[in-house]
């Protein structure tokens, strides 16, 4: 039993202690909640950093001016706002300064303000700041009593604001962390770009699906860059306000030469680090595990990085292997981490868990209230200002009877009554007339009231269509975001990769290292072998009832590359090569499509070894939809596949290929209109995953894309119809176009029933494979084709049946006798 003392009644008043004890905790745990660790899902800051900007709004200290001390800033922030300790008010200062810490820094600094290596900042007498541009026009802009409230500090000797007039979400753009009584907060930062699209697009559609918002806003943008590895965590932390993210620093495999005299060297470099770690403590980190033997293979490290970047060398030892060395890093190390987002902030002074779409939802509720509450004040002061002006100009257009009342009244009171009676003005209009200077009596005053008074009302009249309309604020708001993206929007730093999920699993570490070769048939078998292809037979029309497969590609990697598979519906899989049964003897090979979880037609094939950030696949869709995605997305792919792009119901994934820089692609429509495109990022930008592509090219009715090739200037395109006419072309004939134009007829069908059927890239020792609906196979050499110009309607190379046509064509890259 505890015992109260009432000072006022002079009593002692009973009390059970686990009853004062629960009160007071609670009282504890909600000033923590409200007043510290957790931030205002409106503006996004906590109080803290909403007092250090305030103060120094208080101060001027605006991207224009000098910088200021941060002693000086601290000092008025705890003399007036904030009563805590000023180490604490320091460090916050500093966070809101680092571009390492914030990804949008809203304070500038001037002097060390500490480093990504943990280095700590100067003392607070040395060091200088002012507002960045992003925290003074974004969070400070219009401040005052008509925009937001404000309450008594902690003393009642000034007025605070209970939250800054925020444009934009910062609890989105800039993250925030913090642990309270019971619950924790931990947003990750975000591009700027991405929100404002996805901002607009939910005032556009206030019921955008899910799936639609993920696009936009495809996942966190940490300040250091990194690899975000997957994206369940992602959809999760979006959808249900929690979810773990797998972070990773950039790494690649590198030869370098240690020093003079030295042989050339295998090593990692690390570029960029996961959000929040430290180089130095990771450096040690590692030396550390190496000196306990539990990391193998490294025989040196160093930290080369310098204030263009990060550059951290581990020198391997000959026979180490890299990517088992990377791995171990991933494993053992923060090279890899796992961010727990966790989307926690106060609505209404209420700590609540909310999704993506609720964060973006409240803000953009308080900035239609922000920009209702400017716009009624504005209006209000102008109505004021339009009523005064329009008193004096009452006055000047009756001038006489004013200068003659004025002469005559005994004093300014009867002067004012005797104005409002004989102009019929207002209590102000009068007052003003009577402090009007002579000066106002010129035609040049008169002129500029009269303009005052225009303006006035035409912005009144503006004023009154924007409070009156949601639509008409809603259109300002998404101009106000625009011109914010174009003014502060960057681009994103850290990537995401397509891997589903992670896994450390030294599952594939006991593959040899063996070259294998791959065939793949024209029936979709593949088999796999450790030797050659031998030479085929002449080519020859066959009964596909009867014929042996006919290989019609060829790829030789290692055992330990990754076969990447690509599905109509536009789905990716991938799996070793080493899990392809060998093939034996005369067997035909293993269905290609029963090494998939899903039965679907593959698209395309390819072997990799390597994801080469430099190369891309490119992707197109038979409604014409074209789209370039980095090959390094489809890196450690589970065996659940990934979507490659988003399709149409009534569309499908017809052709795939690997391109690089300088690289061509001509796109061919079943009309006989060709399309050549330059495959770079002002032709066909590079894109994610979930994204849907670009109209390629306009298509007439009836018309559908048929395939494409990639080409340079040199190559020769074979054109097959499905009659059999065909002819080849020289690339360099068509036209470099832009991507959505009609492109080049290079066709002209003299049978109207005809189409063009394929396009392949050949030289004159290619052979082709010509299937027909009869069905019938047909092997071709290009060489039989005939080189005709643009306007050529092209030789007929197979003869069809009435109702016959050919469907397919295929480069066929090996030829191979009965036993393949």
């Amino acid at each position: 039993m505890a015992k109260q003392l009432n000072l006022q009644e002079g009593k002692v008043i009973a009390t059970a202690l686990h009853t004062e004890m629960q009160q007071s905790y609670l009282e504890y745990a909600m000033s923590v909640i409200v007043g510290r660790a957790l931030p205002d899902v409106r503006d996004g800051l906590k109080p803290v950093h909403r007092r250090i900007l305030y103060a120094m709004h208080e101060l001027g200290l605006t991207p224009d001016r000098p910088y200021r001390k941060c002693a000086r800033v601290v000092g008025d922030v705890l003399g007036k706002y904030h009563p805590h300790g000023d180490q604490s008010v320091y460090d916050a200062l500093v966070r809101l300064v680092q571009d390492f810490s914030s990804r949008y820094p809203l304070l500038a600094g001037h002097g060390n303000f500490g480093s990504v290596d943990n280095d700590p900042p100067a003392a607070m007498r040395y060091t200088e700041c002012r507002l960045a541009g992003m925290g003074h026009e974004v969070l400070l802009d219009n401040i005052s009593e008509a925009t937001v409230d404000f309450t008594d500090n902690f003393d009642g000797s000034q007025q605070e604001p209970t939250v800054l007039p925020a444009q934009l979400p910062i609890l989105l753009l800039n993250g925030s962390s913090g642990i309270a009584v019971g619950m924790a907060t931990n947003v990750p930062p975000h591009n700027l770009n991405e929100l404002v699209d996805g901002l607009i697009a939910l005032i556009d559609n206030p019921e955008l699906p899910d799936e639609r918002l993920l696009e936009l806003i495809p996942g966190p943008d940490f300040p250091t860059g990194g690899e975000i590895v997957g994206q369940e965590g992602i959809r999760d932390a979006y959808t249900t306000g929690r979810g773990s993210i797998t972070l990773r620093g950039r790494a690649e495999v590198e030869e370098i030469q240690p020093g003079r005299g030295r042989h050339r060297r295998t090593a990692v470099v690390i570029t960029e680090f996961p959000f929040q770690v430290s180089r130095d403590s990771w450096i040690e980190k590692v030396a550390d595990l190496v000196n306990q033997g539990r990391l193998d293979g490294i025989a040196d490290i160093r930290n080369e990085s310098d204030r263009d970047g990060t550059r951290v060398v581990i020198e391997l030892r000959r026979e180490a292997n890299p990517q088992k060395v990377l791995n171990s890093l991933y494993k053992l190390t923060p090279l890899q981490v796992n961010f727990g987002a966790i989307l926690l902030a106060l609505d209404d002074n209420q700590p609540r868990q909310m999704s993506l779409r609720e964060l973006l939802t409240q803000f953009l509720n308080f900035r239609i209230e922000t920009l209702t509450r400017l716009y009624s004040h504005e209006q209000e002061q102008k109505r004021a200002r339009a009523h005064v002006v329009e008193g004096l100009l009452r006055a000047l257009s009756d001038l006489d009877t004013v200068i003659d009342l004025l002469r005559h009244a005994p004093d300014g009171s009867t002067a004012k009554v005797q104005l409002q009676e004989r102009l019929n003005l207002s209590d102000r209009q009068a007052s003003e007339i009577l402090a009007m200077p002579l000066r106002r009596l010129t035609g040049l005053e008169r002129q500029n009231l009269q303009t005052e008074f225009q303006e006035l009302n035409g912005r009144l009249r503006e004023l009154e269509r924007l409070l009156g309309s949601r639509n008409e604020l809603l259109k300002v708001l998404k101009k106000d975001l625009r011109g914010l993206k174009r003014k502060h929007g960057d681009q994103r730093r850290t990537v995401i990769s397509g891997a589903v999920t992670v896994s450390f699993e030294e599952e594939h570490e006991d593959i040899p290292d063996v070259p294998s070769l791959l065939q793949f048939t024209h029936r979709g078998y593949v088999r796999r072998s450790e030797v050659g292809p031998r030479r085929g037979r002449p080519p020859k029309e066959v009964n596909p009832e009867e014929a042996e497969d006919f290989v019609v590609e060829t790829q030789v990697g290692s055992s330990r590359d990754d076969l990447l598979l690509l599905t109509r519906s536009g789905r990716a899989f991938s799996l070793k090569v080493a899990e392809v049964p060998l093939t034996s003897g005369r067997s035909r090979g293993t269905p290609l499509i029963g090494l998939l979880p899903q039965g679907e037609p593959i698209v395309a094939r390819f072997t990799e070894g390597t994801y080469s950030e430099s190369t891309c696949l490119l992707l197109l869709t038979r409604q014409g939809r074209i789209k370039r995605v980095p090959l390094a997305e489809f890196n450690e792919l589970t065996g659940r596949g990934l979507s490659t792009l988003k399709l149409k119901d009534d569309d499908e994934l017809i052709w795939a290929a690997r391109v690089h820089t300088g690289d061509q692609v001509v796109l061919a429509t079943s009309g006989g209109r060709l399309l050549r495109l330059m495959a770079d990022e002002e032709q066909i930008p590079l894109m994610g995953r979930t994204a849907m592509g670009n109209q390629a090219l306009r298509l007439r009715q009836g018309e559908g894309l048929i395939g494409a090739a990639v080409v340079r200037e040199s190559t020769e395109l074979a054109l097959v119809t499905q009659k059999g006419y065909a002819k080849r072309l020289r690339a360099s004939l068509l036209r470099l176009s832009q991507r959505g134009d009609l492109g080049v007829q290079v066709l002209p069908f003299s049978l109207k029933t005809d189409a063009l059927m394929g396009i392949a890239a050949v030289t004159p020792e290619t052979e082709l494979l010509l299937t027909t609906d009869a069905p019938r196979l047909l092997r071709l050499s290009a060489q039989t084709i005939p080189p005709l110009g643009r306007d050529a309607e092209g030789r007929r190379v197979v003869q069809t049946n009435k109702s016959e046509k050919l469907t397919e064509l295929t480069v066929m890259a090996v030829e191979v006798g009965p036993e393949g």
